[in-house]
């Protein structure tokens, strides 16, 4: 009858399986051939393959399988159909290639063969082609076969079926089969084994469903005394989906069972690891299926006992829930806190990292291995907090202590992920306290968890601890560390680091860019074309990240350090056609970030007409799309037209944002009003001040240092103080920038009473000079033939520039004098590595104090004491803002 039925299912059948989709399904069959070749030698049991003509066939077929000639192979099928005395061994190579390939196409061929002679064919060859259609993709096909199979005894599939129906289930991420699947075994009473719940698992974790696997555990440790390779895959998928505390917790369970001698493991044919005992399937007397909203089991708030050895526990202590840590932190969002660690030899400050030895120690928030041994009075009693090395080496064997690391590494990983490097620590120590040795798998999880939460110089101290137990790191551990060298910007530091990587032959971009990043900081567009060479040689094709940095890197030539000028303008245009170019021949488009950085090198160089073309083409690829882009994008428009003081064309693109409907913020307020500044029209900047306030943007200090130049333009020095005491009574945060305005405009119309107001008016608001202001003042007074008080101003601004604070100056004093007063050629050197080390404002002051000296003045160290300085003080001393007057 079950012949029938399978007829009358084969059209839709047939029709699926040669639709478009089948293309797909041809993919390995290529990489088959040598073991299709093995797998024939392999058959001793059979009848010689030399004394079966049916059976030479099979081999030709799946050769010509594998070498792709399907139509020869559907021939040579053909041929072999029309023997006599056909059984269902003669099909049953061909029936497995098909299965392990997938070739769900082939498979249903050969089966309408068999089905023309009548062939009976046994559960192997239905497990075969239930294979085929699962992992080849037609899961609807795979899942009519098992319905159909169970409409007879002699054909009722087995859970292995079903289990292989559940494998091609996760990984499609079908979940409305997997529960279909699972409803059919129910109502067939066909029960559960541990594979089963490890299919249920991949497809959990593959759709990121940790509810799910929660479930799945539950209903597994109802049934089951989950071996440990079942629980290495729970640990697995609970750390995949970043549930520390659970995969902490099962994995302790790991380290008991092997502890205590039960873990047996042997080696499949196919060289997986499999557990040594029966996998008894346990019927199903409740409905589990995966459901769109997770796996619908068992209650959540179920405790289920759970026996290990004599003595039960229930999940309630296996999944214990965490009492509340207020210093957790952000980032350790998987569990409700991190674990306390209290060095007692450091009073409880942050301990000194040593991978062994300095690992802080956790209190009981967690499951541990010890406790598990504890509450079962059959294992073996042993110390796991210290001095209990080479414990599994004297019980487990190799493959449990493989199993074991591998689930401490893909922990420690999830640990990196989650930054929790404190959890990542603790088993670190619990692997060496229990002789389990860590793999270069775990050491690139814990360099990485380590770099993320303690910094790059703790992650160097893992790696030579690697070093000692001559493990070589991995080139995805040398680039955590590059990436951590890159961002604190020790630049040496990781060119070295790459140079090892590209000996490795690694293919991942990430770390060349965050070099890139690096160099694009630090201006170093030479060691930046070093980074290139090296990804060229590795032929690492570039992402839109690279281009972005190649961008900021290589798009303007004399910027910031000189104005553009002809030849450099056609050198960036070549520039930017090249990179273009190389991002047209990689398929890579134009993100929002690369138009700006492209945009803004335009602006830096001078080269308004292009500047201009690209804001149109950036106009119609996001503006549009993205309101808040568009006006980042206008902005960094308008910003380079004002500083190229193309004040009409400014004009003109801000008119066209408005009519754009794209929403000005504070930053194009500020813009348009410093272009008022070019065109010295107050009114204009003040109607713009009225339509920022009214759009909800409070004036900043850049707006009043826009508006202070406008007054100062028009040589309005009275007025630009009261708008300065205006903005100091509204709490505007002052700062050097808007005094060096007022600064430079006096020194231009040689207002040397106005400098020695702001100059003191700056001491009082313990604002610091800065190279910019020790040059006006100076400038003012030799250009009036003042020399001794150009020096004495040069020398306390100078000193101030270091610091306001006398105090500080004395603690110092001998240092500094030594750089300033030193005659060994190298001092200044010395300075100059301060500038190097972003030390400008120090190294500026220290230059400037050691060329007073040359030219014959003494250095006082405290400037307050100058005569100078004391004349400022008493002429425009401390009083209220609004008293602050020039003295003409």
């Amino acid at each position: 009858m079950y012949r029938s039925l399978l007829r009358a299912r084969l059209p839709l059948v047939a029709d699926s399986l040669y639709s478009p989709r089948s293309c797909e399904a041809r993919s390995n069959v290529v990489g088959r051939m040598e073991f299709s070749r093995m797998f024939v030698e392999g058959l001793g049991h059979f009848r010689s393959w030399e004394q079966s003509v049916a059976r030479s066939m099979q081999v030709q077929i799946v050769n010509a399988l594998c070498s792709g000639e399907r139509d020869q192979a559907s021939k040579l099928l053909s041929n072999l159909g029309h023997g006599n005395g056909l059984r269902d061994d003669d099909f049953l190579f061909i029936l497995d290639y098909c299965a392990r390939s997938p070739d769900p196409l082939f498979v249903m061929e050969t089966w309408r063969i068999m089905e023309e002679r009548e062939i009976v064919m046994n559960r192997r060859c239905y497990m075969f082609i239930i294979r085929a259609l699962s992992k080849g993709g037609y899961l609807k096909e795979a899942f009519n076969w098992l319905t159909f199979l169970g409409g007879n005894h002699d054909t009722n599939p087995n859970l292995r079926m079903y289990n292989i129906f559940l494998n091609g289930c996760a990984e499609l991420q079908s979940s409305v089969h997997a529960d279909y699947c699972l409803e059919l075994m129910e109502g067939r009473q066909m029960g559960k084994s541990e594979i089963t719940y490890c299919e249920l698992l991949k497809l959990a974790v593959l759709q990121q469903n940790l509810s799910a696997v929660h479930e799945i555990w539950k209903d597994c440790i109802k049934y089951y005394n989950p071996s440990i390779i079942s629980l290495r895959k729970f640990v697995w998928s609970f750390a995949r989906l970043s549930d520390l505390r659970s995969a902490y917790n099962v994995l302790q369970r790991m380290v008991a069972l092997a502890l205590k001698g039960s873990a047996s493991v042997r080696m499949s044919a196919d060289g997986r690891y499999q557990s040594s005992r029966l996998d008894i399937p346990i019927p199903l007397n409740k409905r589990c299926g995966m459901t769109e909203n997770g796996y619908s089991g068992l209650s959540a708030l179920e405790s289920i006992p759970v026996k290990i050895g004599e003595q039960k526990i229930s999940t309630d202590s296996l999944l214990v829930d965490l009492p509340h840590i207020d210093n957790a932190t952000e980032h350790s969002t998987a569990i409700p806190g991190n674990i306390p660690s209290v060095d007692e030899g450091n009073n409880g400050s942050s301990p000194q990292f040593s991978p062994v030895a300095d690992v802080p120690r956790t209190g009981g928030l967690y499951l541990s291995a010890k406790q598990v041994l504890q509450s079962d009075p059959d294992m073996v009693d042993m110390e796991l907090d210290g001095g209990g090395f080479g414990i599994l080496k004297d019980i487990a064997t190799l493959p449990v202590m493989k199993i074991l690391r591998w689930s401490f590494s893909d922990v420690i990983h999830a640990c990196a992920r989650s930054r929790n490097c404190e959890l990542a620590e603790q088993l670190f120590l619990q692997m060496d306290n229990i002789g389990l040795e860590p793999s270069q798998h775990t050491f690139d999880g814990l360099v990485k968890v380590v770099v993320s939460e303690r910094g790059i110089t703790y992650g160097m101290k893992v790696v030579k601890e690697m070093e000692k137990r001559s493990l070589k790191p991995y080139s995805a551990t040398l680039a955590t560390l590059l990436v951590g060298y890159s961002r604190s910007l020790e630049l040496d530091l990781a060119e070295a680091l790459l140079d090892q990587i590209v000996e490795s032959s690694s293919k991942h971009i990430h770390p060349f860019n965050a070099l890139l990043a690096a160099c694009d900081a630090m201006d170093q567009p030479e060691r930046a074309v070093r980074v290139l060479a090296k990804m060229k040689h590795l032929k690492i094709k570039y992402d839109i990240r690279t281009y972005e940095l190649l961008f900021s890197l290589f798009g303007n030539v004399n910027a910031p350090y000189e104005k553009g000028n002809m030849l450099s303008k056609v050198d960036a245009s070549k520039r930017i056609r090249a990179i273009e170019m190389d991002m047209v021949k990689n398929g890579v488009q134009h993100s929002r970030i690369s138009m700006e950085n492209l945009l803004k090198a335009l602006g830096a160089e001078g080269m308004i007409r292009e500047l201009i073309q690209y804001l149109q083409v950036a106009d119609n690829q996001f503006c549009h799309t993205y309101a808040y882009k568009g006006t980042v994008m206008y902005n960094t428009v308008l910003h380079a037209l004002v500083e190229a003081k193309e004040s009409h064309n400014a004009t003109e693109v801000f008119k066209n944002m408005k009519s754009c409907d794209l929403p000005p913020d504070a930053a194009t307020y500020n813009i348009m009003i410093d272009c008022c500044s070019i065109i010295r029209c107050f009114k204009s900047a003040s109607a713009l001040v009225s339509l920022m306030i009214r759009d909800g943007f409070s004036p900043e200090t850049c707006t009043y240092t826009a508006l202070i130049k406008i007054l100062l333009a028009n040589e309005d020095f009275d007025e630009a103080l009261n708008l300065l005491d205006q903005a100091s009574t509204e709490g505007i945060q002052l700062d050097v920038l808007l005094f060096n305005t007022i600064l430079l405009e006096a020194y231009l119309k040689g207002r040397i009473d106005i400098i020695e107001l702001i100059v003191e008016r700056m001491h009082q608001e313990k604002i610091q000079p800065d190279p910019a202001t020790c040059s006006y003042a100076f400038s003012a007074y030799v250009d009036r033939g003042f020399l001794t008080t150009a020096i004495e101003a040069l020398q306390v601004l100078s000193m101030r520039m270091i610091s306001e604070e006398e105090s500080v100056l004395q603690d110092k004093r001998i240092y500094f004098e030594e750089l300033v007063l030193d005659e060994d050629p190298e001092a200044e050197s010395r300075i100059t590595k301060i500038f190097k080390e972003s030390g400008e404002y120090l190294a500026s002051a220290l230059l400037n104090l050691r060329w007073c000296a040359i030219t014959g003045f003494s250095i006082s160290w405290s400037p307050n004491e100058s005569l100078w300085a004391r004349r400022l003080s008493s002429t425009y001393g401390p009083r209220t803002p609004a008293s602050w007057k020039a003295k003409t």
